[in-house]
């Protein structure tokens, strides 16, 4: 291997540890839940978990993975055009479009590879897709992949004026693509897609939401950023995940119109060339998009504690972004600050994590908390008690 390589790894790693930004592993022993075991650590009170329903230790959830262990074994080994597609990965699809009330729905290995996957499959040479700066990770990475002599723009984030200017000059264009996530990762806010959906229908565009930090979370069902805004059906295209708040093994999804996901079906690649969902994800999936419709109760548990949350952070004077999300946002701005205060936090048994350049804009370092109906108010007073006491 080359030796000019291996010393840039190095130089790399070192910055990395330089700048309090490389990153360590922490190995847990038991499920996640509210409270977990981490290895030479013991009992921690988790605050950045995406288990947002508390679903990821339901004994619902692990019978049915069991179950489905033992009735398809470990997986497939194909792909899904080959020999890879069970008809359990056709009953969660429909429940995934039943359940966000569109036509159909295609599942993925993750989020990830559902926004890889239907971005560069839409768009074609002449095009042009227009992207939220803040958009997740994944969202940009399907914008890289989409094919040469496809146009791109970047919007200011939940700038509406700015996103009307893109739209305005991308008229030439034969497809319009505006991508957004619904709940936004890092800043906990919620996309503005009622105005959205306005300016998408004034310039005859196809509107994309990413739904992953949504689904589950917020509306009055859980039904997502369109249920909140009482807009189902107003939304072209939806991506999500069930490694977050539905049941956190993983997968994702992409759900819409029936020849959008006929053509996710027959071009897009990582549907094409990745093992399929393993039946045991699939299973667990499907058990809890139906303890969630059993249990709207518990959206209703979670907000109601987000907002608990909230009002004790803001009694105790921090700083934090607003928003309506299970994501709480405190500002720390200065980057070793929040890197050391989520280290402190952790040794006092409270699990964050502070976040800094390049995951968010320089200047803007934070610890995000993340609210799980799992937690009780008990453990929300104990985190905003020894968050306090360490950030003040």
């Amino acid at each position: 291997m080359s030796k000019k390589l291996y010393e840039r790894i190095r130089t790399q790693l070192k910055e990395m540890k330089n700048d309090g930004t490389y990153k360590e592993y922490r190995y847990l022993e038991s499920p996640m839940s509210a409270h977990t075991r981490i290895e030479d650590k013991g009992d921690v009170l988790v605050l950045c978990s995406n288990n947002y329903l508390g679903l990821s230790d339901k004994e619902e959830l692990i019978q049915s993975g069991i179950q489905a262990l033992q009735k398809y074994g470990a997986g497939g080994a194909s792909v899904r055009f080959i020999c890879g597609t069970y008809d359990i990965h056709r009953d969660l699809e429909n429940k995934v479009a039943g359940f966000l009330g569109t036509e159909a729905a295609l599942t993925y290995s993750s989020c990830w590879s559902a926004n890889t996957a239907v971005i560069p499959a839409l768009l074609q040479p002449g095009d042009t897709v227009i992207s939220d700066a803040l958009n997740h990770a994944s969202i940009v990475d399907g914008c890289r992949l989409i094919a040469k002599g496809v146009n791109k723009a970047i919007y200011r984030h939940s700038d509406m004026s700015d996103l009307e200017e893109k739209l305005k000059e991308a008229m030439d264009s034969p497809v319009r693509l505006v991508l957004t996530d619904g709940v936004f990762s890092m800043e906990g806010d919620i996309a503005r897609l009622p105005e959205i959906v306005e300016l998408v229908r004034r310039y005859d565009a196809v509107l994309l939401v990413d739904d992953s930090h949504a689904t589950g979370v917020i509306g009055e069902t859980g039904r997502g950023t369109a249920e909140y805004y009482h807009m189902q059906g107003q939304v072209d295209i939806i991506t999500g995940t069930f490694g977050k708040a539905l049941g956190g093994a993983g997968g994702g999804f992409v759900a819409g119109r029936k020849p959008l996901i006929d053509l996710c079906v027959q071009a897009s690649r990582p549907h094409l060339f990745s093992n399929s969902l393993p039946p045991v994800l699939t299973a667990i999936a499907r058990t809890a998009l139906e303890y969630l419709e059993d249990h709207p109760e518990i959206v209703r548990s979670l907000r109601d504690k987000t907002n608990y949350f909230r009002k004790q952070l803001k009694d105790r004077g921090l700083d934090i972004l607003e928003g309506d999300s299970a994501i709480i946002p405190i500002m720390i701005y200065d980057a070793p600050k929040a890197v050391r205060l989520a280290n402190q936090l952790f040794e006092h048994g409270i699990y964050v994590t502070g976040f800094c350049y390049p995951v968010v804009p320089e200047g803007q370092s934070r610890i995000r908390l993340q609210v799980s109906d799992a937690l009780s108010y008990e453990d929300i007073d104990r985190a905003a008690d020894g968050i306090q006491q360490l950030v003040k």
